[in-house]
């Protein structure tokens, strides 16, 4: 087995801290990347602390994952030594499910394989995330880097970025439809970027004036602030799509009162607690409240092409692992603009 570096949390209530652990050899279909970068997700802190109770420690995070490929099995035909690619939120899946044929690898109906939180096939116990210096993974489950991509910056994109523009895909954000994008964090600065590039109007909710501009800065053609009732009326019946990117709990129902008839309200944040729901201003124009996660792979790759052909990657702020702690906090208190990227050259500093 391989031996990697990482950081890890060793129970809900304790610091990440530095660890050492088995990956599995390069088999024959497996490529082996060196980490160069890894973003950090709030999935990540959920994770970590045991929030979606299913976290089997020592927990290595880190799904958002950039680096260089060091080693290929004699089955590989994909990659290359020395290519830059990059590993999203999953490592596997059963592959013959309606799903998985259908290019959905996310929604395998057995249960995809989790890039950390899963069952490693090969050697068992959990998988270990990107929060390492390498990784192990099967070819049909690494995506390659379009040439010319910043890498730290590009990392947020194989969670972030994939995590918004799947839903503004299937619901087809696009010219002459009015999306609002609801909270302006990782995940929704990447949803304000994408569904401008896609040529739809987009709106921006945040309950914080302070981020008016930069909301514009990033693509919103007007800002909202969902405290003020003024401002939220004025947009009554008026948006195709809405997708809530907050993790926190919340009241969705002024949202739901700005969907026009049958419009579509998606939830990407995943709050620890559920949310309350009011079923009338659903029922009432038969609106629709939906789900969504990440995409599969051949529509990650396409998310990926698409942002460099459109210069759009995650804005971020690089740190070294040994800050994994602090950045916790910080995206706590959303003190941060608006994504942290992890340079994993520090784990040998």
């Amino acid at each position: 087995m391989l031996t990697c570096t990482g950081f890890a949390a060793a129970s809900p209530t304790t610091p990440l801290a530095p660890i050492t652990f088995n990956r599995r050899d390069v088999g024959a279909d497996d490529v082996q990347i060196e980490i160069l970068y890894c973003g950090v997700c709030h999935s990540d802190l959920h994770f970590a602390r045991d929030e979606w109770h299913f976290t089997v420690y020592p927990a290595v995070p880190g799904h958002e994952i950039i680096g260089r490929v060091t080693s290929v099995g004699a089955g590989v035909s994909k990659y290359k030594v020395g290519e830059y690619v990059g590993v999203g939120c999953m490592v596997d899946s059963c592959r013959t499910c309606p799903s998985c044929v259908e290019g959905l690898e996310q929604y395998c109906d057995k249960g995809n394989v989790g890039t950390y939180g899963g069952t490693e096939p090969v050697i068992g116990g959990p998988t270990f995330g990107g929060y390492s210096s390498s990784i192990v993974v099967d070819q049909s489950f690494v995506l390659r880097i379009p040439e010319g991509m910043d890498l730290a910056s590009t990392a947020p994109l194989l969670c972030a970025g994939i995590t918004l523009y799947s839903p503004l895909k299937h619901w087809g954000a696009g010219p002459g439809k009015k999306v609002g994008i609801i909270g302006l964090g990782g995940l929704g600065h990447m949803g304000v970027k994408l569904s401008h590039a896609m040529g739809a109007q987009t709106v921006l909710f945040t309950t914080s004036p302070g981020k008016v501009e930069d909301g514009k800065k990033l693509g919103a053609e007007q800002v909202v602030i969902s405290k003020d009732a003024a401002q939220m009326a004025a947009h009554t019946e008026s948006f195709d799509l809405i997708i809530d990117t907050v993790s926190a709990s919340h009241d969705l129902t002024p949202y739901f009162n700005l969907l026009k008839r049958e419009g579509t309200m998606v939830q990407v944040g995943a709050p620890e607690h559920p949310l309350p729901i009011a079923v009338f201003p659903l029922i009432m124009k038969r609106r629709n409240f939906a789900g969504s996660m990440i995409g599969g792979i051949a529509e990650t790759q396409e998310m990926l092409d698409f942002c460099a052909a459109r210069n759009i990657t995650a804005d971020v702020e690089i740190i070294p692992i040994q800050k994994i702690n602090e950045a916790y906090e910080r995206m706590l208190k959303s003190d941060v603009k608006y994504r942290f990227s992890i340079d994993m050259a520090s784990l040998t500093a």
